[in-house]
């Protein structure tokens, strides 16, 4: 009778710590989600406040000088909390990227412990850069993919950052109708204050993403092919 190999007498310990740490993982995720969802709502509630009373100011002011005043004090508020909700779901991105990189390293120690359950596995088991994105559905090597502009655009920070750029050729456009300049050059401030911003936070971002790959040495990287 051929005898088996012995087996670890602490595997079913070292499983349910492993899962411990995974649920407790989860649950941050979870808190992570519910947190960018609150800051978009909230940064939607302002705006969607700040534009009902600049209506109603507008209608008593017929667009003048003290509705201009306070549109612009008003935007500028609105901005700034744009801008903070922005840099926000930037941070809450980070974190869950440093979730994902634990919850692949814990999934890395289930294979250790049972290296046949492999093929059973979608995502990945190595804590890079590589490794994470895969976990999260994204091919950093097809065209399109993470970093370019078209991703960028469609996450949440890019679609807030939309929305925060307009709200900012909205003042320089405002600013320009109170100095008296022509309607052409209100188009072109507000037009390039738009740019500059959305550019502006196009860049904020493209650093905020370059630091996460370097900013966990990784212990189980994926293999060069």
């Amino acid at each position: 009778m051929t005898e088996l190999p012995p087996r670890d007498p602490g595997v079913s310990e070292k499983l349910q710590i492993l899962a411990t740490e995974h649920w407790s993982l989860l649950a941050t995720r979870s808190l992570i989600y519910q947190e960018s969802f609150g800051r978009v709502n909230m940064f939607l509630a302002i705006l969607s406040g700040a534009v009902i009373a600049l209506a109603l100011v507008a209608q008593a002011d017929r667009f003048g000088a003290v509705f201009i005043s306070i549109a612009i004090f008003m935007l500028s508020v609105v901005f700034f909390v744009g801008v903070a909700t922005v840099r926000r779901l930037l941070m809450l991105n980070r974190d869950d990227y440093v979730t994902v990189v634990g919850m692949n390293r814990l999934r890395h120690g289930y294979l250790e412990l049972h290296p046949e359950l492999e093929q059973n596995f979608t995502t990945s088991h190595h804590d890079d850069l590589i490794g994470a994105l895969r976990t999260l559905g994204v091919d950093a090597a097809t065209r399109g993919g993470v970093g370019s502009f078209s991703h960028r655009a469609v996450t949440l920070p890019g679609m807030v950052g939309v929305v925060v750029s307009a709200v900012g050729a909205s003042i320089a456009g405002l600013a320009a109708v109170g100095l008296g300049a022509p309607i052409y050059a209100v188009i072109l401030i507000g037009a390039a204050a738009f740019v500059v911003t959305e550019l502006l936070i196009m860049r904020t971002a493209r650093h905020s993403f370059r630091g996460y790959g370097p900013g966990i040495e990784p212990r189980f990287p994926t293999p060069k092919s």
